[in-house]
């Protein structure tokens, strides 16, 4: 008997062995089998997450973000214990203890599988396995996914520290609301770093891994209480917090930014703007679009905040200015439906949803707003995210509206989508209350620029009247016709040619053979001056000497100088374009106009100081100057480290020099005399295309040079009387006068090579050192090089001679003799009687 008890003992631990054998065998083929083709898991160690890239402004602030997820890197050792402990406690309470999976938990979610028949699958994953899942497999949930998930944590805990591991998982988790990661979802729900996190806050992230959009802070609000209270209880069990500190805060409301409980981050940082967004597109041309919202860069901007808020106004005023002299309503031609009107979250739901501008500030924030009755006199608004008062009725009088064509019933309905401002007796919105005033944004667009010349630093660019209106760049995209303001390059062409701005070209009619036709072009004033020198040429914008000047040097000259200034990258070389009829842009106009200031030196336009990389390398830096002995403490505290440049000469300094005079001339007494007054010496050129379909001009003082232009994006005329002068001046003036008191201006720089001899700028004759008198001009001629006076130049075109010349003085000139006389000088005395009439 006993012994067959032993054989059968014997047998069922035979049997037994066998069976856990062929348990293990199997287990063990199928971790073999599953094993074999899995990826590597030690790219891990590399392993560098998508993150934000930040713009700043040189003040250090933040002024833009982008990226794909939102996700900010933190290394483990900057987060805090409170945040680890509250991960751990809400996803896996044994991470310090186990090798990277939990047979406990594995077993316990099989039972509930096969106890509810399929119906309650639940994880099982340690933190581990989850940061296999997500950097490594797929996120099913079956079997064979699992036994990969198990085999790789093991690896992987055998490669890398836990600390490791938990950094991996805390940065690359989504936790809702776009928010990848522990930091950038503290950003999103608190506006708080890791380290002002309480643990109810701590409690309330850990919440979130298993489902954020189950535990959402509003629609799930109470639900996601309950599990922020469940996590601070195991975060008490394991001895992370005490009894009292986890009595408080499970006694601590839900609050969050999306309750309106704190203000959201993007509220601290302006509005995206053409600056911005410009450098997005440039540096995703550069760096790949995938690298630059992946890469976690920190880009440090040229833009002054400052200079950027006067930009927007300058130009902001001189479109709405030429809209509202048109007459004509056009609104915003969005609506809402009538029926919602007559309750408050109903239409403010629906204005909520209307895609219009809403970061236009000029003369005070323009505010959303429908139309709610219209009467004769009067109309009645509600207004977006204004409450109304006694003190400020939403209504506007009719004599709102007298700028416009029609009525308020002709114009208006109840539903329309307008913008409003609130008048007042001050400016930008302050001082007292008169009345809300209806605004819209302009149909015609325009551009504004404005850049450091020694450095080519942007300090300001505006590409239209409003970004959220039209996020197109006018001033780095539009391809526009520079019109009159390409005339300087052909008249620094000619400089560098061996012309001096008392060569005298004739103003007189042409005819030119083109495959079109017959070109017979015309003065803006329709009238034609005779021999007349480069200065009074360029002050004028003569076009007929321009067209002469041009086919006397050579459009294939022209063409080569306009295209080292880097103003097009081929000129064609045909005789209109000599007046700016080929398009460009203005970011390459305002950049080569830098020259022109600088003294004839390449200067590169940049948006960008220096772009750093997520490891604080830098990759770009704009300045590329050498700083010979700045590492060198004996220098004298008396002496500068030396700076070097190495940058190229495109202009002779005399020439930019000789035509930087007379573009002074330009501000002074010629085509922008009217509007551009500045206390510093200024220098700048109008330009107005064919039927005035274009508006421009660019002008710089010793430090800083800026461009405007204005016209509508499908070219079309804006109208007779529109200028450079009249339209781009003042724009430019309200700008730089602000500017110079921060970045100042005093004298251009003069050569050394300069010559200085008094000329008659009407006439080009040399007058004595001692003349005086509104038509005497200084001139700057090379030294060395002895000026020919009395030559003058028709481009081989025949000067005919039935049509009037006209006079600069019908009364005649007076001026200053060698002896020092005053005599005047008949109104039609030729350059040969000016120049041999007893002068010398």
């Amino acid at each position: 008997m006993i012994r067959f008890i032993l054989s059968f003992l014997g047998s069922i631990f035979s049997v037994v062995t066998l069976g856990l054998m062929m348990v293990a065998l199997t287990i063990g083929a199928i971790f073999w089998m599953y094993g074999r083709d899995l990826p590597s898991h030690e790219s891990l160690a590399q392993y560098t997450p998508p993150t934000i890239s930040r713009i700043y402004s040189v003040q250090g602030r933040i002024i833009d973000e982008f990226a794909q997820e939102r996700r900010l890197f933190t290394p483990a050792d900057e987060i805090p214990d409170l945040v680890k402990q509250a991960f751990i406690s809400a996803e896996d309470k044994n991470f310090y203890q186990h090798k990277g999976y939990d047979l406990m938990g594995i077993a316990a979610a099989a039972f509930d599988a096969v106890k509810s028949r399929g119906s309650n699958v639940r994880g099982a994953s340690t933190i581990t396995q989850q940061v296999m899942k997500n950097f490594l497999l797929s996120g099913d949930r079956r079997v064979e996914r699992k036994i990969k998930e198990i085999i790789l944590a093991s690896r992987v805990e055998e490669a890398l520290s836990k600390d490791k591991i938990l950094e991996l998982y805390l940065n690359e988790i989504f936790l809702g609301q776009n928010s990848y990661g522990v930091t950038a979802a503290a950003q999103t729900y608190f506006n708080k770093s890791l380290s002002e996190l309480a643990p109810h806050e701590a409690a309330m992230l850990a919440s979130l891994p298993k489902a954020p959009g189950d535990y959402h802070p509003v629609r799930r609000k109470q639900r996601l209480t309950d599990r922020r209270n469940f996590v601070l209880k195991e975060m008490y069990e394991n001895g992370y917090i005490t009894k009292a500190v986890y009595e408080s805060e499970r006694q601590q409301p839900l609050r969050s930014v999306q309750n309106g409980d704190f203000e959201p981050f993007q509220q601290q940082l302006p509005p995206r703007d053409y600056f911005t967004d410009e450098i997005r597109r440039q540096l995703s041309r550069d760096f790949g679009e995938g690298e630059f919202f992946s890469g976690g860069f920190s880009v440090r901007a040229t833009v002054d905040p400052e200079m950027q808020v006067l930009a927007a106004r300058s130009l902001r005023k001189a479109l709405e200015d030429y809209d509202r002299s048109l007459g004509r309503w056009r609104g915003t031609g969005k609506e809402i439906d009538v029926a919602a009107l007559d309750d408050e979250d109903s239409w403010r739901a629906a204005l909520a949803e209307v895609r219009v501008a809403r970061d236009i500030d000029l003369d005070g924030v323009w505010h959303v707003a429908v139309v709610r009755e219209v009467g004769d006199q009067s109309m009645r608004l509600l207004i977006e995210d204004v409450q109304e008062s006694e003190a400020e009725p939403f209504v506007v009088p009719r004599k709102d509206i007298a700028w416009m064509k029609g009525s308020f019933k002709d114009n208006f309905k109840p539903g329309d989508v307008v913008h409003v401002r609130r008048m007042t007796t001050g400016n930008d919105g302050q001082g007292d209350f008169i009345r809300w005033t209806l605004r819209q944004v302009p149909q015609v667009q325009g551009g504004f620029m404005a850049m450091d010349v020694n450095n080519g630093r942007v300090i300001a660019m505006q590409g239209g009247f409003s970004y959220q209106n039209s996020v197109f760049n006018r001033a780095t995209q539009a391809m526009r016709q520079p019109g009159s303001s390409f005339k300087p390059f052909v008249y620094a062409s000619a400089l560098d040619s061996g012309y001096s701005p008392a060569t005298i070209v004739i103003d007189a009619p042409i005819e030119i053979d083109t495959p079109q036709g017959v070109w017979r072009p015309k003065n803006a004033s329709n009238q034609y001056y005779g021999p007349t020198p480069l200065r009074t040429g360029i002050e004028r914008s003569r076009n007929l000497m321009t067209i002469r000047l041009a086919q006397e040097v050579g459009m294939d000259v022209v063409g080569a100088y306009a295209e080292r200034f880097g103003v097009y990258e081929h000129l064609s070389p045909v005789l209109a374009n000599a007046l700016g009829s080929q398009e460009t842009t203005l970011y390459r106009m305002v950049a080569a106009y830098a020259m022109f200031a600088n003294g004839g030196e390449r200067v590169e336009p940049t948006l960008v100081d220096r772009v750093q990389d997520r490891f604080g390398q830098t990759v770009y830096r704009h300045d590329r100057r050498e700083c010979l002995d700045c590492e060198n403490p004996a220098i004298p505290r008396d002496l500068s480290p030396q700076i070097v440049s190495h940058r190229e000469r495109v202009m002779d300094p005399v020439t930019a020099y000789q035509l930087t005079s007379m573009m002074q001339g330009v501000v002074q007494r010629g085509t922008a005399s009217g509007t551009v007054k500045l206390p510093v010496p200024t220098a700048g050129k109008t330009g107005t295309t064919n039927d005035a379909k274009d508006v421009w001009f660019i002008g710089f003082t010793s430090n800083i040079v800026a461009g405007c232009y204005i016209g509508y994006d499908q070219p079309k005329s804006l109208g007779r009387g529109a200028s450079g002068g009249g339209m781009c001046g003042p724009v430019f003036q309200r700008f730089m006068t602000e500017a110079i008191q921060k970045y100042g201006g005093g004298r251009f720089k003069v050569p050394t090579a300069c010559m200085f001899i008094n000329i008659d700028r009407y006439t080009g004759a040399r007058l004595s050192d001692s003349a005086s008198g509104p038509n005497v001009v200084s001139e700057c001629f090379r030294d060395g090089e002895e000026p020919i006076f009395g030559i003058q130049f028709d481009g081989g075109f025949a000067m005919g001679g039935n049509f009037d010349i006209i006079q600069h003085d019908a009364q005649g000139q007076e001026v200053t003799t060698t002896t020092g006389k005053r005599v005047t000088v008949g109104p039609k005395a030729s350059f040969g009687s000016l120049s041999s009439g007893g002068l010398y």
